[in-house]
């Protein structure tokens, strides 16, 4: 199974270094550079950094997830409650950054109107919606691998 998992890992990593990227050097510029040309959106600058860095860090955690997932199917412990547990955990990431685009979507929305650039909305609302899909995905399939595990223990026990 190693081979099968080494793409799915190497992507995790290819997914997660740009994103890192971003939040290291990419946010801090452009949201001080915003403030600085826009005073009125200069109150809104600690909010926005402190929410990008809270869904950034949820990514994160639901990344390391998928990558603990990854490695439980190496062993060929994929059918254990880890595995839920890891499940759970992505949808619970998931979940906490569509919250956070739903309540920001507003400020999104009037920074597009202050910007003349409605493809700030259009991001958020991807994100929105991507988080929306993971978070149900991994609902169905922590919902279907704990149905796998009860009859998996429950064959066991008539062996």
């Amino acid at each position: 199974m190693k081979r099968e998992t080494l793409f799915l890992k190497v992507a995790i990593f290819v997914i997660g270094s740009p994103i890192l990227a971003l939040c290291l050097f990419w946010v801090p510029g452009i949201i001080g550079e915003h403030s600085i040309i826009h005073h009125d959106l200069s109150l809104w600058r600690a909010p926005m950094m402190i929410g990008l860095y809270v869904t950034a860090i949820a990514f994160f955690i639901a990344l390391y997830q998928a990558f603990k997932l990854l490695r439980l199917i190496d062993k060929e412990e994929a059918f254990s409650e880890e595995s839920v547990g890891a499940l759970r955990v992505i949808m619970i990431c998931a979940i906490t950054i569509s919250v956070f685009y739903v309540l920001v979507s507003p400020l999104l929305y009037a920074m597009a109107q202050i910007e003349d650039a409605p493809g700030l909305l259009a991001i958020g609302l991807v994100i929105l919606f991507a988080s929306t899909v993971i978070a149900g995905f991994a609902a169905v399939l922590k919902k279907l691998l704990h149905q796998a595990i009860e009859i998996k223990s429950e064959h066991d026990l008539t062996v």
